[in-house]
């Protein structure tokens, strides 16, 4: 017997909260519901905050119900205080619709939208055209002002100013869950678990208004095991566009993380079977390496796709010591940048062009990358910021590397 949606999701470790649990559960044994969750799109890209909602829903998708990924073209107008302590900036109907243009592309790599089988729909379709008067006599009307100021997304605003703009948000959110509802029987909200309140506002708006059944779940925030949010680089945020973070980026940032969050890490970011996720999470020592090896080759896989991760890979055992091939990388040390700064007077130091004429050629081919980002230009210079702990490395083409260190 397939297991149940919703003991994937509490087995690989997603689940924060969740309503009404067991009407839901009966529910989703009988056969597919429709659920959703929403992305302002007030950048574009996703990060990877975003990313164990995405795989959440694509899990529930092979399991057989359907997904709606509600792109925020009209939330994102008055933007979400849930977690800042600022107002956010708002941005244009223009600059909304080109970001939900990009994240669309992006989410199409682990759902699919074939023959209805997902959806993207844009709340800007019901929200801009809004009747405000009509608005607060059908919606208004079933929210207390005294239960929404003790939603912890309005309590942490209350100090420093909390605007009329913000407060409506909770209003705003609800009705999208309301309209799905209503156009193609939406009956879960799922999202973070900094959106509970929202969710549950949702859910106990379709109760109150429709008499029907409606269901409200959170998914764990991707944390540390000592609480700290994942997902931020020395650069800022973990970004799922390679041209934001560069995927040997990515790929170092899963290499890297701490011996006890792999194991969540590959249950929450990968496909893989929870026994070889249990048996790589258990493994001790220097071994415990191997599982952090396929925990950031999995992942940037999925986002970046296997050529990438391929590469990401490679650049990485050749930077910490493997070398492309298995051997040691060739290496420079320089006593000093000075005379040295521009990339095409690297690349003839370390042997990878015997001239500046080639060099110049190879660039312009797109032939040369550097920390694993293509040089676009035959004049970039590099600085001392370049340099991280294990040098800086040059590649021309594929495979030949050659690593400069500061002396």
């Amino acid at each position: 017997m397939a297991q149940h949606a919703l003991d994937i999701l509490k087995e690989r470790g997603f689940i924060a909260q969740s309503v009404y649990e067991d009407d839901l559960y009966e529910r989703m044994a009988k056969g597919p519901v429709t659920f959703y969750v929403g992305f302002d799109p007030t950048a574009d890209s996703l990060h990877i905050g975003h990313y164990i909602p995405i795989i959440a829903m694509a899990h529930l998708q092979r399991a057989g119900h359907r997904p709606i990924a509600l792109m925020g073209g009209g939330t994102g107008m008055v933007g979400d205080p849930t977690g800042k302590s600022d107002l956010r900036k708002m941005l244009t109907r223009e600059e909304l619709e080109h970001n939900v243009q990009c994240i669309k592309k992006q989410m199409s790599r682990f759902l699919d939208f074939s023959d209805g089988k997902a959806l993207i729909v844009n709340n800007a379709d019901w929200l801009l055209n809004l009747n405000y008067v009509d608005f607060l006599r059908e919606i208004g009307v079933h929210f207390s002002v005294n239960r929404m100021l003790t939603a912890e997304c309005y309590k942490q605003r209350m100090e420093r100013g909390l605007t009329f703009l913000e407060f409506n948000y909770m209003l705003m959110q609800s009705y999208d869950f309301l309209e799905l509802f209503r156009r193609y029987d939406c009956r879960v909200q799922m999202g973070g678990d900094d959106q509970w309140s929202n969710i549950l506002a949702g859910a106990d708006l379709i109760r109150r208004k429709e008499r029907e059944d409606a269901f409200a779940v959170t998914f764990k925030l991707l944390l540390t095991h000592d609480g700290r949010k994942m997902g931020k680089t020395v650069s800022g945020a973990l970004w799922l566009d390679k041209n934001k973070t560069s995927p040997y980026e990515f790929y170092q940032y899963w290499r890297n993380v701490d011996d006890q969050d792999v194991e969540k890490c590959l249950a929450l970011l990968t496909f893989l079977p929870m026994d070889e996720v249990r048996r790589l999470g258990a493994l001790q020592g220097s071994e415990i390496n191997e599982a952090k090896k396929v925990l950031a080759y999995e992942v940037t896989s999925l986002i970046h796709g296997k050529e990438e991760a391929d590469a990401a890979r490679q650049a990485a055992e050749a930077l910490f010591g493997g070398g492309a091939e298995g051997g040691s990388v060739p290496t420079t040390t320089l006593d000093t940048l000075e005379g040295n700064r521009r990339v095409i007077d690297l690349l003839v130091k370390a042997g990878l062009a015997k001239s500046l004429g080639e060099g110049r050629r190879l660039i312009a081919g797109g032939g040369v990358y550097l920390n694993d980002q293509k040089v676009q230009n035959a004049d970039q210079e590099v600085s001392e910021a370049d340099f991280g702990a294990e040098g800086l490395m040059l590649r021309k083409g594929k495979k030949a590397y050659h690593r400069i260190l500061l002396g």
